[in-house]
């Protein structure tokens, strides 16, 4: 099994700035992807990006060029830095990461949620 642990959600104005961490601990041989995603009220759960093992990137393309995702392969923690934030990015933010273990069976797990709020 592995544990997720997410922090850094809360409340912020609009234009300003948030940065999410998530933690990964136990049977852990390799971590390969690592993600964000989130989920507004009545609303489905949607990508917002996504890191691969060896470091490429993919975005929402609502959040290109404000947020920048990367990832601490030694902590196996992934990280989420939203700049220039706005009241339609407020929503839970999941963490989603794909490992394999040491019997080399691999499947994600997803973290407990944040939110993030953004409103003046």
């Amino acid at each position: 099994q592995v544990q997720l642990v997410e922090s850094g959600g809360g409340l912020v104005q609009p234009g300003g700035s948030l940065r999410l961490s998530c933690a990964a601990s136990g049977s852990i041989l390799r971590i390969n992807t690592m993600g964000w995603y989130r989920q507004a009220p009545g609303k489905q759960r949607k990508l917002v990006a996504v890191i691969a093992s060896a470091g490429s990137t993919n975005y929402a393309d609502s959040v290109k060029g404000r947020f920048t995702i990367s990832r601490d392969n030694a902590k196996n923690t992934v990280y989420l830095q939203m700049n220039s934030l706005k009241a339609e990015d407020t929503a839970v933010y999941y963490c989603n990461v794909d490992s394999t273990n040491w019997d080399y069976e691999s499947r994600d797990y997803w973290g407990q949620g944040t939110q993030v709020t953004v409103s003046s």
